[in-house]
């Protein structure tokens, strides 16, 4: 009796959590946002050097005063950037994420009233796969280059690990991923439980802002690895506690579980099974359930939280498969 009373509670809270997520989607839907993506890269490459004096006061953000025009000029001029400009014109004929990313800033002004919404500019960039996107308080540059399709002959000799991403699914995902950049207060401590918490916020920002997105997507894991992490929540959790990790201040720690890379190195013979980063993903876990347990705590004040209160608060207890 008592148990079946207890699951009666449980499924009231869940249903009162669903009807009051769903009017914040309702008051979100009706923040009026409309942008225009500016395709620099497409008028870029159309241009000619009589164009370049236009250019520049048109985007001055992206002509540094320090470079003279014959740096543009000849990169107008040069095959390879042609070439460049000719594969992102055929993968990105127009630019269909624009519902996405309106989509995204309309949460993004639900949650931070104070954030104008900016120019969103399209550019190429060498395949700069470090920024993949650049956001600042006026504009948002996108490097269409980074996003042609994992198998794309740009991308020959780069690892599968990072390829992956190199997909247009991702642009509103790492878009969302340099938000919670600016909102969240950056890392200070050393520790890996700290790490942990940082990035646990920054994913769990992303559950805000891109709510409809896959939990693999807001990872950039496969579905594969997405399961992964899943299913073994419970033994990764085992492994960081017995090996008394949470406190441990080795910068080691980063590479082997917070880090990009091929997979988590937990020196076990499943390792190249694992994905990557899966201190970020146990750090989310945290975040997440911490916010279930105290929904009276708005965004911008749990962002403010330091890692201990978070952990110590959430109660964390590993999700069964």
């Amino acid at each position: 009796m008592v148990k079946n009373i207890f699951f009666l509670f449980l499924g009231l809270a869940f249903l009162a959590s669903c009807n009051q997520e769903d009017k914040v989607e309702q008051e979100i839907s009706k923040i009026p946002v409309s942008i225009e993506i500016e395709r620099f890269d497409k008028v870029f490459a159309q241009a000619s050097p009589s164009d370049i004096p236009q250019l520049k006061k048109e985007y001055p953000l992206l002509f540094p005063k320090q470079y003279a025009d014959s740096i543009w000029v000849n990169m107008l001029q040069d095959t390879i950037q042609q070439e460049l400009n000719r594969e992102v014109l055929k993968a990105f004929p127009e630019v269909k994420q624009k519902q996405e990313i309106e989509g995204l800033f309309q949460h993004v002004k639900y949650y931070f009233p104070q954030v104008s919404i900016p120019r969103v500019i399209t550019i190429t960039s060498e395949v700069d796969y470090h920024n993949k996107a650049v956001v600042t308080d006026s504009v948002v540059l996108i490097s269409l280059d980074t996003y042609l399709g994992k198998e794309h002959k740009f991308y020959i000799g780069m690892q599968e690990y990072l390829k992956k991403n190199f997909i247009p699914t991702q642009i509103v995902p790492d878009i969302a991923t340099k938000y919670a950049e600016l909102f969240t207060p950056q890392l200070q401590e050393r520790d890996f439980l700290s790490s942990m918490v940082y990035y646990g916020k920054l994913l769990y920002v992303k559950d805000k802002l891109i709510p409809n997105f896959s939990d693999a997507a807001k990872m950039g894991y496969t579905d594969q690895e997405m399961e992964w992490a899943v299913t073994n929540e419970e033994q990764i959790w085992r492994y960081f506690i017995e090996h008394e990790l949470l406190y441990d201040t080795n910068s080691e720690l980063q590479r082997r579980f917070i880090n990009l890379a091929p997979f988590s190195k937990f020196r076990l013979e499943l390792d190249s099974e694992s994905p990557p980063q899966l201190g970020q993903f146990i750090g989310w876990q945290i975040v997440r359930q911490y916010a279930d347990k105290h929904s009276d705590v708005s965004l911008t004040e749990l962002l403010q939280l330091d890692a201990e209160e978070i952990f110590k608060q959430s109660n964390y207890k590993p999700r069964k498969p």
